[in-house]
């Protein structure tokens, strides 16, 4: 763990013809450090009922050893075998749309009792097989891993008993929920209702956050067995994704990455993002923000592209450009899903280094570039040390909570997270990514509340404190509106938040064409500046940035600033606009010296952290067609790509998808 990790997964199971040593030769000449294996093939490790057979992983980890490969062996319990589910058909996941039908990865259920011991007998037999291995660095349990859904009988059973846990009696079950309305209320325990089909906001996200620790529950119980087993310098991880759109879009609903990721010695994601013309970077780091945020320290890419679709294909430049990205944020490991494009089934036109051929081409050969230099310069490079003064604030409850009651009939809490966060990237405002458990608030000069649906009156009254003693708090419409059991507050809105915010109100509406009026700042017309949701607000103590341009609506603030203690809060009670976000987040950050502006902004992204030898890393990205040109006016240093000084004020050329690396 003292060098970055540069890497690919390897399916040796998966190849038509015999060329192990053949791949070999062409990740040494690629500068391949480790590969992971293992995680997709239980039917060829246990390819009936108790016969083990790790022929396959034995001749990878020798092969990888004699080239000094190191290897991370996963835990292949996330695609079952035929057999397992010819014999227990229920260990296929019941779901709101019935029971399981075999054939694509992710359908069991995660807490079933036969799929469990079959999960732990073969993650005990593989690791307990190749854990003196001299090859095996580490370990990855499951892959992906989420709840996928699973709510038969086990999982209600289960759901029962957290409820008995989290409440006494029914009397305080049927009081949070309200299970008064339609007769929904609950008796006796044995009452229970399935949740598949109930209507009840509350009672529904409360299962969604139990589904979600099921999945915390069972990486903790995989990485329990792996450690019993594992030596000394071996860790253990997990690949993480995040929402999926197509490529990885904003936090994952069906898992809390802060939870889950407390079992992991690191934590690990699955990074995807558009390419070629569409490539800006914000998707490697806003994953990398939370990643690093969950455990406040580096983090692995366990996969991410090599050419995978069509359009996904990197322009020259581009995958060196990702790479070092991937780098800025914090990771140590930047790793391809996957080496070989493969021939057949569900993911053989995702493909990897090599294409269809395996021969050499110019994704393969940008790859040796980045290995070359990864070699040469990750004593500089690797455990940077990010320090951001500005943090966004998660919640999953939120998320959930808000898919029950939308805001917007096509758009989500991601949304909201994704349209303040991208801004803030095309300023060059780095930011850490916290969740309402979050004590530390004054680590931060500014704190960025997406949409806060769902939360306890602790922590908004600890934000309250955080103002005043001198924070500044950006919030946005649906935030304090209810408890931790979605149960709407009331007293008139946004309630406890109200007391920093200095505004009010009791009515939103549709926007419709609704404009926005005042001096604060123009709108670029081009976009609707008000969309999906407005709040109809009324200051008490705030100063108004913006009302709503409205024949009816145009008495009401859109939004409003309050100075509070020796702190500010910023209320936008609508979905804005990128040109309104822009706007306000220009305002806010005049207010707050503390934060380190950049003097360049998209395309040209810049990230920068503390080196192992306690030296500053700045890196400057060119996210576009077009060559750049910025004035450097920080300490002097060294170009760390071409080993050139590089002085306090003076112009660097960055060309089209490339980047420099300075070192002062």
């Amino acid at each position: 763990m003292d060098k970055l990790l540069f890497g690919v997964a390897y399916y040796d199971e998966y190849m038509p013809y015999e060329r192990l040593e053949e791949d070999i030769r062409m990740m040494k000449e690629a500068g391949i450090n480790f590969v992971r294996i293992a995680e997709s093939t239980w039917s060829t490790h246990e390819p009936q009922n108790g016969v083990f057979d790790f022929t396959s992983v034995d001749r990878v980890l020798d092969a990888m050893h004699k080239a000094n490969i190191k290897v991370i062996v996963g835990t292949p319990t996330y695609a079952v075998p035929t057999w397992l589910v010819k014999q227990h058909p229920d260990v296929l996941a019941t779901t709101k749309n019935g029971p399981g039908k075999y054939g694509a990865r992710q359908i069991m259920d995660i807490t079933n009792p036969v799929y469990l011991f079959h999960a732990e007998r073969i993650i005990r037999k593989l690791i307990d097989h190749v854990k003196d291995h001299p090859a095996v660095i580490g370990y990855q349990v499951d892959n992906e891993t989420k709840h996928y859904g699973t709510a038969g009988d086990n999982v209600q059973f289960q759901f029962v008993k957290y409820l008995k846990e989290k409440f006494s009696t029914v009397e305080e079950l049927n009081k949070a929920y309200g299970l008064s309305y339609w007769s929904n209320r609950i008796n006796s325990w044995e009452d229970c209702p399935s949740m598949v089909g109930t209507i009840n906001g509350s009672l529904g996200s409360e299962f969604s956050k139990f589904q979600r620790k099921l999945v915390t529950d069972f990486l903790a119980w995989q990485v329990n067995i792996v450690k019993e087993y594992s030596l000394p310098h071996q860790f253990v991880t997990h690949n993480f994704d995040f929402e999926w759109r197509g490529y990885s879009y904003g936090i994952q609903p069906d898992v809390d990455h802060f939870e889950a990721s407390k079992a992991m010695d690191i934590t690990g994601i699955d990074v995807y993002h558009p390419s070629q013309s569409h490539l800006t970077g914000v998707e490697i780091s806003y994953c990398g923000d939370i990643a690093r945020s969950t455990k406040n320290t580096n983090y692995f890419v366990l996969e991410t592209e090599a050419q995978a679709f069509k359009n996904w294909t990197p322009y020259p430049g581009q995958l060196r450009l990702q790479a070092y990205s991937h780098l800025a944020s914090g990771a140590d490991m930047v790793a391809y899903w996957h080496w070989h494009s493969i021939h057949n089934s569900a993911e053989t036109y995702w493909k990897g280094l090599l294409s269809h051929d395996f021969k050499p081409n110019p994704v393969y050969n940008e790859a040796k570039t980045i290995g070359k230099e990864f070699e040469e310069l990750s004593p500089h490079l690797v455990h940077l040390k990010k320090r951001n003064k500005a943090a966004f604030v998660i919640s999953n409850e939120s998320f959930t909570s808000t898919t029950w009651f939308p805001f917007s009939e096509n758009k989500n809490y991601n949304d909201v997270f994704r349209r303040l966060y991208d801004e803030l990237y095309k300023m060059n405002i780095g930011c850490d990514v916290i969740n309402t458990s979050f004590t530390n608030l004054k680590d931060y000069d500014l704190i960025i509340i997406p949409s806060l649906y769902t939360v306890n009156d602790l922590f908004l009254q600890q934000l309250n404190e955080y103002v005043r003693d001198g924070g500044h708090v950006v919030y946005t419409f649906k935030s304090g509106f209810t408890n931790e059991n979605v149960q709407v507050r009331t007293v008139t809105q946004p309630g406890i938040i109200s007391e920093a915010c200095g505004v009010e109100y009791s009515m939103f509406v549709e926007p419709g064409q609704t404009g926005l009026k005042g001096s604060f700042f123009d709108i670029d017309s081009s976009e609707q500046p008000v969309q999906d949701w407005m709040e109809l607000l009324t200051p008490t103590t705030a100063e108004v940035l913006a009302y709503y341009d409205h024949q009816h609506w145009g008495q009401y603030a859109a939004i409003t600033h309050n100075r509070f203690g020796s702190g500010t809060a910023t209320y936008i009670g609508f979905f804005p606009s990128e040109e309104v976000v822009k706007g306000v987040f220009n305002f806010i950050l005049g207010q707050i010296p503390s934060l380190d502006k950049a003097n360049v902004s998209f395309p040209v992204i810049t990230k920068s952290g503390e080196n192992q030898f306690g030296k500053e890393i700045r890196y400057y990205f060119n996210y576009s067609d077009n060559p750049e040109t910025i004035l450097y006016p920080y300490a002097s240093g060294k170009e760390l790509l071409t080993n050139r000084d590089v002085q306090t004020g003076d112009t660097l050329q960055i060309k089209p998808w490339d980047l420099v690396i300075i070192e002062s």
